[in-house]
């Protein structure tokens, strides 16, 4: 017994040792102290550490091409599908803008191209998407030369439309190609990069990136650590045209969406959210602050997955208030914005789940319905019940109402 008393006597010391011990071993939490600046402004040495030109040349390249489809409606001439393809993949010197041909960068391989989204390594969408995806672009190179030969646009006829002053080119069923690829490239192509790509920790951690980014070991001839530059990257695609001085420089994309977005009261808080978001979470990577890192990461991606939603309703509300008016052909334009917006709507984010807010088959059930009447958009007579619908849709899942999104300029 005696024996038996001195061992739990001594077992209950050794524990409350071992507990001790554990306690004293257990690591403070780390604190950083470091200063986020008012302007993504980030140097090493005097040199800036900031690089995102293949991001500026891509949006240059889609301003290219959307001002390709609006010369060749406004001058009459062909808008050559074999041109826009090339444009799209960077062959052939179609380029006019300063070093955009030898930039080695193209749009076509960036489209549906991310690593939690399309990569099978990352258990992402299958090949078969991304193929169709791009198929479908290319298939707006086609309606833009059948609408570019000279036919005047109505029900079933692809052609031109004056719109007041301007010229605007048709599909058979109502769509506008340049529209399309517009607003639809913004998701496929630069939103998918974005939440999807270099702000995944697929992309952020790949291989000994935060290693090194602790450790500021450098990219070889460069003033930046690799996860410096790949959060560059992603705040390229988003204000990458901004200070831009090239002429013309009408297409900001995702930059002027979101300030178009921010100008109504119900949503005037996303452009600083955004913008703060993206300079706290390189301020952080500087840092080695990696938690704060990710906080701003999923700030990113729920604010921009609300642009394309508002902006969707917006133009869907548009389009549906002048379906009355021209044979429902003054409507198109707008239509077929919101068309390109939901479409954008497969590459959102949202926190915590590593999914978009809808589907790709909720998606395309979506798009379906718009284009499902006798020749799609200039059904009119049955379209502004759909455009309801989807309106609804849209705006329920994100939590802001109809007349929200539609009052927003």
């Amino acid at each position: 017994m005696e024996f038996k008393k001195l061992s739990l006597s001594t077992l209950s010391i050794l524990l409350l040792g071992l507990a001790s011990c554990s306690n004293d071993d257990t690591p403070a939490e780390e604190t950083f102290n470091y200063t986020v600046p008012t302007t993504y402004t980030f140097e090493r040495n005097a040199v800036t550490s900031v690089d995102y030109s293949g991001q500026s040349s891509r949006l240059l390249m889609l301003e290219e091409m959307g001002n390709y489809y609006k010369t060749a409606a406004t001058n009459g001439t062909v808008a050559d599908d074999v041109v826009l393809s090339e444009m799209y993949a960077n062959t052939n010197n179609r380029f006019t803008g300063a070093g955009l041909n030898s930039s080695g960068k193209q749009l076509k391989d960036k489209t549906a191209a991310s690593k939690d989204y399309f990569s099978l390594y990352f258990g992402g969408g299958t090949t078969a998407e991304q193929v169709s995806v791009r198929e479908l672009f290319e298939t707006q190179f086609d309606n833009g030369e059948a609408a570019s030969q000279g036919a005047t646009a109505a029900a079933g006829v692809a052609g031109v439309y004056l719109d007041g002053t301007s010229k605007r080119l048709f599909a058979a069923n109502g769509l506008e190609p340049q529209q399309v690829l517009l607003k639809g490239m913004m998701g496929a192509c630069f939103l998918d990069q974005v939440v999807n790509n270099y702000l995944s920790l697929n992309k952020l951690d790949e291989s000994t990136n935060r290693a090194d980014n602790t450790a500021k070991i450098l990219v070889a001839g460069k003033s930046y650590t690799a996860m410096e530059h790949t959060w560059d990257e992603a705040y390229g695609y988003i204000y990458g045209g901004d200070n831009l001085t090239v002429t013309p420089n009408v297409f900001k994309f995702w930059s002027s969406y979101i300030n178009q977005v921010n100008a109504d009261t119900d949503f005037n808080t996303l452009k600083v959210d955004i913008d703060l978001a993206f300079r706290k979470g390189r301020a952080a990577i500087v840092a080695n602050d990696y938690k704060v890192r990710d906080v701003q990461i999923d700030v990113i991606k729920a604010k921009l997955a609300l642009v394309p939603a508002v902006r969707a309703v917006f133009y869907l509300q548009e389009g549906k208030g002048k379906l009355a008016t021209d044979n429902g052909a003054k409507a198109f334009h707008a239509l077929s914005e919101a068309y390109g917006f939901i479409m954008s709507l497969r590459y959102t984010n949202k926190p915590g789940t590593n999914s978009p807010y809808f589907t790709k088959a909720e998606v395309d059930t979506m798009l379906a319905s718009m284009v499902s009447g006798t020749n799609g958009l200039w059904a009119i007579d049955s379209l502004g019940a759909k455009l309801d619908t989807i309106s609804t849709q849209i705006a329920t899942k994100f939590g802001f109402t109809v007349v929200q999104a539609a009052t927003v300029n």
